[in-house]
């Protein structure tokens, strides 16, 4: 049985440790002279930072943007919708979302149908939708047609 591991015992892995730059120790050290701080100008300074967003003066990127007003709800299901006097004009005897998609009478990424009941019917269908309004479920019905919730 192997030793157990202690808590001396832990190392970080190989090559994820450096040593730390030693700057202003000589030219050949490679941060010698300025110590990588450039010539003269406020940085150049021991104790100088400058605000966060701070461009030296010029108007800061964050106050050119233009503010973002409103919300988008990225949760919010995509619903194809469609009236009963639409619903007239189709071919098939059975209307489902997939079929309106094929058709292009709804957009390829709604993921749900939504029958409203603007207008009036007069043949059978039997349409198959996540949500009737009462009147289009009542004009479906009455026109000898059959409503199916999905």
């Amino acid at each position: 049985m192997a030793d157990k591991i202690t808590l001396e015992d832990l190392r970080p892995a190989e090559g994820a440790t450096h040593r730390s730059k030693r700057v202003g120790r000589g030219r050949s050290s490679g941060k010698g002279k300025t110590s990588g701080r450039g010539h003269n100008g406020e940085g150049q300074r021991s104790g100088s930072s400058a605000k966060r967003g701070f461009e030296g003066g010029q108007m800061p990127s964050y106050r050119q943007m233009p503010k973002l007003k409103g919300f988008t709800n990225f949760a919010a299901l995509n619903f194809a919708e469609i009236n009963v006097k639409d619903i007239e004009k189709l071919d098939a005897k059975e209307i489902d979302l997939n079929y309106l998609i094929e058709n292009g009478k709804a957009h390829p990424k709604s993921v749900a149908l939504r029958v409203l009941g603007n207008g009036e019917i007069t043949k059978a269908f039997t349409v198959k939708a996540r949500y009737f309004t009462p009147s289009a479920k009542e004009k479906i019905e009455k026109a000898g047609g059959k409503v199916e919730l999905v």
